[in-house]
C-alpha cells in the first residue's frame, strides 16, 4: 500500500484510533475492574498482608511499588529504543511489540492468583510497561502525521475516541459481572477474569486498524552499533546541559515533573484507595460503586478533552494550561 500523506484525513483517523485500542487497559485493568478483583482476593482468604521478599506489605503498598517499578522501566527504556526507532526508522515495530506485550499481559492476569504472587505481579508489570511503553512510541507519531494546525484537534480526537471506545467495554463487563447468572455463571469471579481477556482481545484486535496505515518511519537500514542504541541518552545529556542557558525550559520541566508525578498518582491509585478505605456496605455496592464512579468521570472527560482543544485553539495552550 502507498503510504498516506502527512496530514490526510484517513491518517489522522488511524493514529487517533490506537486510543480506542489501547484505552481499554487504563480504564478496566489500571482504574476499575482489577483493583476489585485484586481486593476480593485478599478479602476471600481474610489476609491483609502477605509474605514477600522475605517480609509482609499490605496488598495496597505492594501493587504501587510494582507500579512505580513499571514506570522506572519505562524510564529507562524509552530513550533506549527511540534512538534505535529513530535512527532504524521502524517505530512500528515498537508500538506493536509493547501494544502485543501488553494485551498478552492483560490476557495473562486471567490466572492472577495469590497462590503465584510473584507470577502474577510480573503479568502486572508487563502489562503496565506495555501500555506506557507504546504510548510512547504513539505520542511521537503525531509530529510525522499532522501538521501543527491539526495537533491539537486530532489529538483530543483520540482522547475522546479513547474515553468511548473504554466505556463501551466497561458497561459490557459490568453487566457481565453484576449479571453473572444471565451468562451462565455462578459467581462474579469468572466474568471479571473473563473482562481481563476482553481488554487484551480488544487492544490487539482494534490497534490493527492504525498499524495498518501508520506510515513505519523513515531511517537508515544499517546495523545498529552502541553509538546509536545510546543515542536517546546523548540527547537527554545535551537537553540536560543546555538548561543552564534556557531558564524557560528548565522551569518547565521542573514543573511538568511535579505535575505529572502528582496526576499520574492520583490516576493510578484512587481506584485502590476507593476500594480498599471507602466504607462500602456490601462488595456488590463496593463494584457498582466504583464502577459507576469510574464510568461518570470517563463521560465528563469526553467532553472535556473537547472543550480543551476548542479552548487551546482560541486561547493558546498556556492560557488553557493555566486555567
Amino acid at each position: 500500500m502507498k503510504p498516506l500523506e502527512k496530514g490526510s484525513k484517513k491518517l489522522l483517523n488511524a493514529w487517533a484510533f490506537y486510543d480506542w485500542a489501547n484505552s481499554v487497559y487504563s480504564l478496566t485493568i489500571a482504574s476499575a475492574i482489577f483493583p476489585l478483583f485484586y481486593g476480593a482476593l485478599f478479602r476471600a482468604e481474610g489476609i491483609d498482608k502477605i509474605a514477600i521478599f522475605g517480609g509482609e506489605i499490605a496488598r495496597g503498598p505492594l501493587i504501587t511499588y510494582v507500579t512505580s517499578f513499571a514506570f522506572l522501566i519505562v524510564s529507562f527504556l524509552t530513550p533506549l529504543l527511540s534512538g534505535v526507532a529513530d535512527y532504524v526508522g521502524n517505530k512500528k515495530v515498537f508500538l506493536k511489540f509493547f501494544c502485543y506485550l501488553g494485551s498478552a499481559a492483560s490476557i495473562g492476569l486471567y490466572w492472577f492468583s495469590l497462590d503465584a504472587i510473584y507470577l502474577s505481579l510480573g503479568v502486572y508489570l508487563l502489562g503496565l510497561i506495555g501500555f506506557w511503553g507504546s504510548l510512547v512510541f504513539y505520542n511521537s507519531y503525531l509530529p510525522d502525521i499532522a501538521f501543527v494546525e491539526q495537533q491539537d484537534p486530532i489529538s483530543a480526537k483520540g482522547y475522546s475516541l479513547g474515553y468511548i471506545g473504554s466505556v463501551i467495554l466497561l458497561i459490557l463487563n459490568l453487566v457481565m459481572i453484576l449479571k453473572f447468572e444471565w451468562f451462565g455463571f455462578e459467581s462474579a469471579t469468572e466474568p471479571t477474569k473473563i473482562s481481563f481477556i476482553l481488554v487484551g482481545l480488544w487492544w490487539a484486535g482494534f490497534s490493527q486498524y492504525s498499524f495498518y496505515y501508520l506510515p513505519k518511519g523513515n531511517g537508515n537500514k544499517g546495523r545498529v552499533t552502541k553509538s546509536i542504541l545510546l543515542s536517546g541518552f546523548k540527547e537527554l545529556k545535551k537537553v540536560w546541559s543546555g538548561l543552564g542557558a534556557n531558564k524557560t525550559l528548565k522551569r518547565y520541566l521542573a514543573a511538568f515533573f511535579v505535575y505529572s508525578m502528582g496526576v499520574q498518582t492520583v490516576m493510578l491509585v484512587a481506584s485502590y484507595f476507593a476500594e480498599e478505605e471507602l466504607a462500602w456496605e456490601s462488595d456488590s455496592q463496593r463494584t457498582t460503586g466504583l464502577i459507576v464512579s469510574i464510568l461518570l468521570i470517563q463521560l465528563l472527560a469526553v467532553l472535556g478533552a473537547i472543550l480543551t482543544s476548542r479552548a487551546s485553539a482560541r486561547f493558546g495552550n498556556i492560557k488553557t494550561l493555566i486555567g
